[in-house]
């Protein structure tokens, strides 16, 4: 018996590999190969993958299509893919990639395990690979949903919208009513702007799906950035009768700042918190929303001590590292000089449209926005992420080990690249513009480590620095959970070494090209609304008009933690808020050096 059994196992090897080799010379006859071969031992995936290789070379994409489709049910009894399946749901990425690799060296077009592979690229980091991997994936098989579903999400998450949009919307002509599907697109949608269908969506999977806590928390959210603040309340509220241990949603009521908890809710928050089965993103969003509800209560020293903790929990899951922030602003001083403008003058695209608003977070940018944004000649997007992924694309974030890396490596781009990368600007920012005003403002606070790449790219276009006192901040930040990219915001030594490197680098594109960066102090704009906004307007070259000083009149959908304040009038006592905590800001203090005696001056 067991001779025979190793006899068939040999002759179907045998057979397989006969039909791989004709494969390339002969597909008909490779097909008829693997057509007698699942005659005699059924559904084979090796087979099946075969077959649709055969037919794929013939022409026929639907019967190739099928045959995959076919091979990915066979292959769930797969040992390799077992074996990978298991290593992914233990979390052991780099044995699961490992596996399949070595199932994809024999097998190139087994779906399955490139779907597989894609996956652990995604929990790792490397869109690029997940995102090929999966392009490949449903390019073998189209009707691979779960595939295609997975490449709408990296696409989303790459900072692709609209083409995950197009993904998804195949998949929804299949299942239109799929509420992962719906709850993507709807995500998608809010990425480039189109709020109103986003909510559209939201509300489409909740009258079906109504028991999705998160699902709630998300329509809350899209209902905040268009305003509707009531709602959007409403919606945290039902997400957290849900699911009280929700600790996103109570931090998200937290985060529209004029909603204030009632000793009933900070008794719930906490009630949570003594749970020990409670997720860690739940925990450190719960300190977060603690902080904000007795910092209300002017609790201050219980207040500090939740934010430190929730703090100290995101900070342990990030790799943020000061020195590479340090290190990539003395490479950008040393690189950067007045000469090196001078020879490339006239370079990079001269288009005037973008407005770049830069500096910290919490440093009024968003009041600059929205002043700008109520101009008739400015449309104010969102924080536009594309000048930072055109950054790492380039070279990355310089190390302490690297090189040549950027910003270095601008020295050698030739004056069409530049200007190629000014229009490639432009082009990836148009879905955001709605309006058709002649100006538009990317506030992507992170921009200010890449102001001379902006300038080499992009050289008419206007940069605003954002900038408020570094203690008020450094403890605004600190007290504010972002959702993505503010990774030095979470220790007070690190938000002061940020501090000062920003300010070095403004201060060193000050003395090189003098005038190119207009400087709005928060302090000074709560003093003088009119006053700097006629100046900022100046800078601008946009004649005044008082729309501006009604800015909290303006409607337009707001992404960023401000989003409620600045519907309001501009006032004046958050700028020295930052005192009620000063006796637990030594180490912000020590960090930032003589930045904080000479502010808001750079230091000699």
């Amino acid at each position: 018996m067991a001779n025979a059994a190793a006899e068939t196992v040999g002759t179907l090897e045998v057979a397989l590999d006969h039909a791989a080799r004709l494969l390339p010379h002969d597909a008909a006859a490779a097909e008829a190969q693997a057509r007698e071969i699942l005659k005699a031992v059924g559904e084979h995936p090796q087979a099946l993958r075969l077959l649709g290789a055969a037919l794929r070379r013939q022409g026929d994409m639907q019967g190739a299509e099928a045959a995959y489709l076919r091979s990915v049910k066979a292959s769930v009894g797969d040992p390799a893919l077992v074996a990978a399946a298991t290593a992914l749901s233990e979390n052991r990425l780099a044995a699961a990639e490992q596996t399949l690799r070595a199932v994809l060296r024999e097998r190139p077009t087994d779906v399955a395990a490139i779907r597989m592979l894609a996956e652990t690229g995604m929990r790792l980091g490397r869109y690029d690979d997940a995102e090929k991997l999966l392009a490949r994936c449903v390019e073998l098989a189209p009707g691979f949903a779960a595939a295609r579903h997975n490449y709408a999400t990296v696409l989303y998450r790459h900072n692709k919208p609209e083409a995950a949009i197009a993904e998804l919307d195949r998949l929804l002509a299949e299942d239109p009513e799929n509420p992962a599907y719906l709850n993507l697109k709807a995500a998608a949608l809010g990425r480039i702007g189109e709020y109103e269908q986003a909510i559209a969506h939201y509300a489409r999977v909740l009258r079906r799906h109504s028991g999705h806590p998160k699902t709630w928390m998300s329509y809350g959210h899209a209902l905040k950035t268009v305003g509707r603040q009531a709602e959007a309340v409403e919606a945290y509220r039902k997400s957290l009768t849900l699911a009280p241990e929700l600790g996103e949603a109570w931090w998200s009521l937290a985060n529209l700042k004029t909603v204030r908890f009632s000793e009933a809710d900070v008794g719930a928050m906490v009630g949570q918190l003594v749970r020990t089965d409670l997720g860690r993103e739940d925990r450190f969003h719960l300190h977060f929303a603690l902080g904000k509800a007795l910092e209300d209560a002017g609790r201050w020293a219980e207040s500090f001590d939740h934010y430190a903790r929730g703090n100290a929990l995101r900070r342990e899951d990030l790799a943020y590292e000061a020195e590479e922030t340090s290190l990539h602003v003395r490479r950008s001083r040393a690189l950067f000089a007045s000469d090196f403008f001078k020879a490339r003058a006239g370079r990079g695209c001269q288009a005037p449209d973008p407005i770049f608003v830069i500096g910290l977070p919490r440093s009024g940018s968003t009041l600059v926005e929205q002043i700008l944004s109520s101009h008739s000649q400015v449309e104010g997007t969102q924080e536009l992420p594309d000048i930072v992924a055109m950054a790492r694309r380039l070279g990355g974030r310089a190390r302490k080990s690297s090189g040549g890396v950027y910003p270095d490596m601008l020295s050698g781009l030739e004056a069409k690249e530049l200007e190629a990368l000014g229009e490639e600007y432009l082009a990836r920012a148009q879905v955001h513009r709605k309006l058709g005003r002649p100006y538009f403002i990317d506030k992507m606070p992170n921009n200010w480590a890449h102001v001379g790449l902006i300038c080499l790219i992009l050289p008419n276009a206007k940069i605003i620095d954002a900038r408020r006192h570094p203690l008020g901040c450094g403890f605004s930040g600190f007290k504010q959970h972002f959702a993505r990219g503010q990774g030095f915001t979470y220790d007070l030594t690190d938000l002061g070494r940020y501090y000062a490197d920003y300010v070095a680098l403004m201060a060193h594109f000050d003395e090189i090209l003098p005038g190119r960066v207009h400087r709005v102090i928060y302090e000074e704009m709560v003093a003088d609304p009119e006053g700097q906004t006629r100046a900022l307007l100046a800078h601008c070259g946009l004649p005044f008009e008082e729309a501006c000083l009604r800015f909290y009149e303006n409607d337009r959908a707001v992404r960023t933690a401000s989003s409620e304040q600045v519907r309001r009038p501009i006032f004046t006592d958050a700028a020295d808020h930052w005192r009620n905590y000063e006796p637990w800001l030594g180490p912000l203090k020590a960090a930032l050096g003589p930045v904080l005696d000479s502010y808001p001056n750079p230091p000699a």
